[in-house]
């Protein structure tokens, strides 16, 4: 058995306060981790800036390895686990940045830095597109990163299990009223690849869009483990914040792959639709 525990974090950021948000986010480390050993934390998509920040991304985005990667690197070493979070990034160009997904090891060693390829809507006018999906090996097993958007593309997560990935990790900012999509989306990438899905999405309001939660984690054929889904915060009646946890065996993806045929069965010569331009 290949056994790791994972938990998917659901927060409310602060929009535009980055060092208030990277102590929630360490306050909430160590309450997972000093509660039960676990090999995995992943926090939503954009969590240590909020959403709607339009051309203040701009001046939020930082590089990687930078304040905010440093300041969750040195929890992800104190606290011995992985952490996957989402932030703005930027090159050395100043004016480029990204949607990226950071992958930080239990040493505090930078592992993933994932850009997001599928950008949505306003997102094109801040982010420029990243151009490759990237599997990362880490100690417990391969992970593949997505970044909200991303996971509505069957391609993106077929390209990770093709290429290894075991666990799928989803940093989401998926908005009201598109619950139903998100847990579609979900469970389909599961079943499609025979892999777990742990995936994290935020809670809360930005300027114009709310978020849902419903953070959860999901077995190769679709077994919900642990899911936040239906949470409420009894002060507000809003989703509430919190964090989901799960034992996983990441054995059971091969164990799947075998007796279902997923990957094998495929006929990529009859694809060839799926890489021309629309």
């Amino acid at each position: 058995m290949r056994e790791v525990t994972v938990a998917t974090v659901q927060m409310k950021p602060k929009l535009g306060e980055v060092e208030e948000n990277l102590a929630k986010m360490s306050d909430l480390v160590g309450k997972i981790a000093g509660q039960q050993k676990v090999d995995l934390i992943v926090f939503p998509e954009l969590i240590n800036t909020g959403y709607e920040c339009g051309v203040r991304f701009v001046d939020l985005a930082q590089r990687v390895p930078g304040a905010a990667v440093n300041v969750m690197a040195q929890r992800a070493q104190e606290f011995g686990v992985h952490i996957a979070f989402g932030m703005p990034s930027k090159e050395k160009v100043e004016s480029i940045i990204f949607n990226s997904i950071i992958l930080l090891g239990p040493d505090g060693e930078l592992i993933g830095d994932y850009h997001k390829v599928h950008l949505k809507g306003e997102e094109r006018m801040a982010f420029r597109a990243g151009y490759r999906f990237g599997v990362y090996e880490c100690a417990f097993g391969n992970v593949g990163l997505l970044s909200g958007y991303d996971l509505a593309f069957p391609e993106a997560a077929r390209v990770l299990a093709l290429e290894g990935a075991e666990l799928l990790v989803v940093c989401g900012n998926w908005e009201k009223p598109h619950r139903d999509e998100w847990r579609t989306y979900v469970l389909s990438r599961a079943y499609e690849n025979a892999l777990f899905v742990a995936a994290a999405n935020r809670v809360g309001d930005d300027v114009t869009y709310s978020f849902f939660g419903d953070s959860m984690i999901v077995g190769p054929r679709g077994q919900v483990y642990a899911t936040l889904a239906g949470e409420v915060d009894p002060k507000t009646n809003e989703p509430a914040e919190g964090y989901a946890v799960a034992r996983i065996d990441l054995n059971e993806v091969r164990q799947r792959r075998e007796e279902f045929q997923t990957i094998q069965n495929r006929e990529p010569d009859t694809y060839k639709a799926l890489v021309r331009k629309y």
